[in-house]
């Protein structure tokens, strides 16, 4: 208990100014400072910190009025982590972390590095919204979060010091940030992918929800990297000490000679005197940006030419990133995770140039969630697509037609009309199967959005096991056996025909009883 003792002291002050900054009522966040060190010097069982941590939450939501609530959120929140934090021991102390944070490719490329040092040898720990584990040891992630809570955060730590863990690869979001879930992780490399519109429902504006994600850049020990192609690149070089840019139209880390194809992308990259020829088994030009972002981290952990081109090939897919469904069937299929505007129009834009024929998408909106992206990611599907189906994501308490109808809006503006073009089916299941009969041939192409890799669904009625790629995948199949049912009826109805038209000509012709011999 000295230890943590020790330890939890030397966190809370450096991270006064922290807590000076990001509380809404500092007194409460004071308080927390000077009681925490007291509640761990003074506990001898693990879990009490949590527990009375849990407790006071519980005690301030039944007596607090909502707004008093909102305000003292932070200051509950940095409680919750420093008492989780110092519950594990403070376990990331011995690694190296990478946080990666951004709008759209975290995931992608939290996955991208992670390949690349396991393949380089390095013990590495793994946490996404996907997936989370050690090396090839990967469990998928089934809780509808990025960035987990920070309890279970650092229990996932603690597993990874026990299994003596080097690198850890971090997927960080705004609410993380805001929420000071990652307090008492160092942070070495912090990545930034790209800053759109996302979360307004949370951060109220633009400039908050951005200010979230510096966050992290101001936690980097190291460096930051920064995509030199997104309007906040400036912004976020200020909050670093020493950054290292990456794009495909600027920066430090370009990419050249590019070449697309359905199933991947190469190019070449200019780095500390070496031509690196980069080979990634992922589609879109977003992807190259994606792994533009981990040649730069390759290149601060010191890996070599050969190790970053041989980590990056190596990978071959992301479950629910621009997966591919193959069930033997004559279209396109692909699921994904895609659910913002910038998402929208990065991966179907990508898709569209690939498509000869009919692009055919279907995607929802979560309820608690964003309301003024709704009508926007209509407005751009409508623009793209030549068809869409408006289904549920997870509505959970809210009314899932009217968030089809706030979709459909959007849609509409774009030129789409109901039942020609534009269909509102609220089932997911339903709508999937009323998709893939929507595709009729080779060159057609049909897109699932917004579950992408998550395990269930969540309703007014709790949350429900949920499977996209099955789903697809079993859709397709039952398409496929009707079809083949439907031939068979076919087949056999005309061999029928076909006997009795023989049978028919092959009888004798009867004589007329209308003509008699005469004598």
């Amino acid at each position: 208990m000295t230890t943590n003792f020790a330890i939890l002291s030397a966190k809370m002050t450096n991270n006064t100014a922290e807590i000076k900054r990001n509380s809404a009522l500092f007194l409460p966040s004071l308080l927390c400072s000077k009681i925490m060190p007291l509640m761990v010097l003074n506990t001898t069982k693990s879990g009490i910190i949590c527990a009375m941590a849990f407790s006071l939450k519980q005690t301030l939501k039944n007596t607090l009025p909502p707004s008093v609530l909102a305000a003292l959120e932070p200051s509950y929140r940095l409680l919750e982590a420093t008492a989780a934090a110092a519950n594990q021991g403070f376990p990331a102390q011995g690694m190296h972390v990478i946080g990666v944070t951004g709008t759209n490719g975290k995931t992608t490329t939290c996955f991208m590095i992670h390949r690349m040092l396991v393949e380089a040898g390095y013990n590495v720990g793994l946490m996404t919204t996907v997936a989370y584990g050690v090396n090839d040891d990967i469990t998928s992630q089934t809780e509808h979060m990025t960035t987990v809570s920070a309890p279970l955060l650092q229990q996932r730590l603690a597993e990874f010091r026990r299994r003596n863990v080097q690198w850890v690869v971090l997927e960080v979001t705004s609410h993380a940030l805001a929420q000071h879930r990652i307090f008492g992780i160092p942070i070495d490399i912090a990545v930034m992918t790209n800053v759109t519109h996302e979360h307004l429902d949370y951060h109220k504006t633009f400039e908050r929800y951005r200010a979230a994600k510096i966050r992290l850049f101001k936690l980097a020990r190291r460096v930051g990297i920064i995509n030199a192609d997104d309007p906040s690149a400036a912004v976020f070089e200020q909050a670093v000490p020493r950054s290292l840019c990456y794009g495909i139209a600027g920066g430090d880390i370009r990419a050249t000679n590019i070449t697309q194809t359905a199933s991947g992308s190469r190019y070449d990259v200019w780095l500390m005197g070496q031509m690196h020829h980069i080979t990634i088994n992922m589609p879109g030009e977003f992807n190259i940006a994606n792994s533009l972002a981990a040649v730069a981290v390759g290149h601060e952990v010191g890996l070599s030419r050969v190790q970053i081109e041989q980590g990056l090939a190596a990978l071959t897919g992301v479950e629910g990133h621009m997966t591919v469904v193959d069930a033997g069937q004559p279209f396109s299929a692909i699921v994904d995770f895609a659910h913002t505007p910038d998402a929208f129009e990065r991966l179907l834009g990508s898709v569209r140039a690939s498509t000869k024929g009919k692009l055919i998408v279907l995607f929802g909106s979560a309820g608690q969630r964003d309301e003024s992206k709704r009508a926007i990611q209509g407005k751009i599907a409508g623009r793209i697509a030549d068809e869409l189906i408006l289904t549920e994501e997870d509505d959970r308490d809210a009314d899932g037609q009217h968030i089809l109808s706030q979709i459909a809006k959007g849609a509409e503006a774009a030129g789409k009309t109901q039942d020609t073009d534009l269909f509102l089916i609220h089932d997911r299941a339903e709508a999937i199967r009323f998709a893939i009969r929507r595709a009729r041939t080779t060159r057609d192409t049909v897109v699932f959005l917004g579950k992408g890799h998550e395990k269930t669904i969540e309703r007014a009625d709790g949350t429900h096991p949920w499977d996209e790629i099955t789903e697809v995948r079993n859709a397709i199949r039952e398409r496929q056996a009707s079809k083949k049912k439907s031939a068979r009826g076919k087949t056999k109805r005309k061999k029928e025909n076909n006997k009795r038209r023989k049978k028919s000509t092959s009888r004798p012709a009867k004589r007329s009883s209308s003509t008699k011999k005469t004598s």
